[in-house]
């Protein structure tokens, strides 16, 4: 089940933001599809932490001080997916467990909590258990919101 866009028509700001990091980028990154996403950066700025699931900030660590590493990263990733056999269609599964409900917007600047929590089966093995939030830092632009950074796998809270 594709979710749709709980901020369509009521506000453009968090719409064009909900947009860019649920539908445009589970159907990118279940597809491998890198060229979906590539123009929702702004690589000269971006960065991103790995908090690894934990609470105690002083544990994190900056995964992805290199735009060009995120990348490479994101479509290892994509495409392992691809060479997995799920028992569901994969992109209606990430939509399934995946929430992005709070957006604060404040002076050409966003911040957007996306949460993951569920599990996606796959053929006979283990399924996936997604279960974290992640953080997402935006910049308002003349062509659109852009991510700046974010603070990934941080500690799943309802």
């Amino acid at each position: 089940m594709i979710k749709s866009n709980p901020f369509l028509d009521k506000d453009t700001d968090r719409a064009e933001i909900w947009d860019m990091l649920v539908a445009k980028d589970i159907q990118a990154y279940t597809q491998a599809d890198w060229s979906m996403v590539e123009n929702d950066f702004l690589e000269h700025e971006f960065f991103a932490v790995n908090a690894g699931f934990d609470q105690d900030p002083g544990k994190w660590n900056l995964a992805f001080s290199r735009f060009g590493d995120y990348r490479d990263s994101w479509l290892e990733a994509a495409r392992a997916s691809l060479d997995t056999e799920y028992a569901e269609p994969l992109e209606d599964a990430i939509h399934k467990l995946t929430t992005l409900e709070q957006i604060e917007v404040k002076d050409g600047k966003a911040i957007a909590r996306k949460q993951f929590d569920g599990t996606i089966q796959v053929v006979g093995k283990e399924p996936e258990v997604l279960k974290w939030q992640t953080l997402y830092y935006l910049k308002q632009t003349e062509s659109g919101w852009k991510i700046v950074g974010f603070t990934g796998y941080l500690p799943y809270t309802a």
